[in-house]
């Protein structure tokens, strides 16, 4: 059990949950899982859902930038709990433990996709792009994105970009650490006789590892840090996850076509 799960109830976060049950579940029960029953199968959708991985990282750091002090000269945060809880998720993924080094779930994954032949062209030149100082819109387009991964992708810029602080944690709550476990429970079970598949295994029992046990704990308890008991942010929550929620989604149906387009 996580430190940080205490086993306290907070009702804002049970509110919140019941509110988007169903959207929760169109994601979690989606049929796009089931069709991912052969390599070139898996290899599409990592080459699709890389981009989620991506931009994860994105709104994990925007949530760090504005829960703690990133700047010099540096001042004290005004948010000890969720700064504290924040920093800890991105200790992990920014630079997990593994195989003797260190490295982020986004190489983890790519890493992935090395080993079981999928395409990271199109997901390393958005890297390059970036880093090139090319706003994310156009690079997405350079880097020629799958279509529903750069709507997707630019969905969560616009979070990132317009949601208030509380917002942005519950839809990285609720719309990320805690689907993971659950989605990934089902990919995980895919059969793989050549093993091509192992290093992406391991990416998902990792992350159902520290998001069941660690991370959506602390994702729960800092939304409702945030919120408090304030009736009006919670329910801004609740519109925003739920946006986020058919964002997936959307995602997932996307892939689901491009599945059914090719095999």
């Amino acid at each position: 059990m996580s430190r940080y799960d205490s086993g306290e109830r907070f009702q804002g976060i049970d509110e919140l949950r019941e509110a988007v049950a169903a959207e929760r579940k169109a994601v979690t029960s989606h049929p796009v899982y089931h069709r991912l029953d052969s390599l070139p199968a898996v290899n599409l959708f990592m080459a699709h859902h890389v981009f989620a991985v991506w931009d994860f990282m994105s709104l994990l750091k925007d949530l760090q930038r504005e829960l703690t002090c990133v700047d010099v000269p540096w001042t004290p945060a005004a948010t000890r709990t969720a700064g504290r809880l924040i920093n800890e998720i991105v200790l992990v993924e920014e630079s997990d433990a593994r195989a003797g080094g260190f490295l982020s779930h986004f190489e983890l994954y790519l890493e992935a996709m090395d080993r079981s032949g999928a395409d990271t062209t199109p997901i390393l030149e958005l890297v390059f792009q970036i880093r090139d100082g090319i706003e994310l819109p156009s690079a997405l387009e350079r880097a020629c994105a799958p279509a529903p991964s750069a709507m997707f992708t630019l969905a969560t810029w616009e979070l990132i970009n317009s949601a208030p602080l509380h917002c942005k944690a519950a839809a990285f709550a609720f719309g990320r650490e805690d689907l993971i476990p659950e989605m990934f429970d089902q990919i995980a079970a895919i059969e793989d006789p050549s093993n091509l598949l192992e290093p992406f295994r391991d990416y998902l029992s990792r992350h159902i590892e520290v998001d069941a046990g660690e991370h959506t704990p602390m994702a729960m308890r800092m939304v409702a840090d945030l919120c408090g008991e304030d009736p009006a942010k919670w329910s801004e929550c609740a519109e925003t996850v739920a946006v986020a929620l058919r964002d997936r989604e959307k995602l997932w149906n996307g892939i689901m076509d491009a599945l059914e387009r090719n095999f």
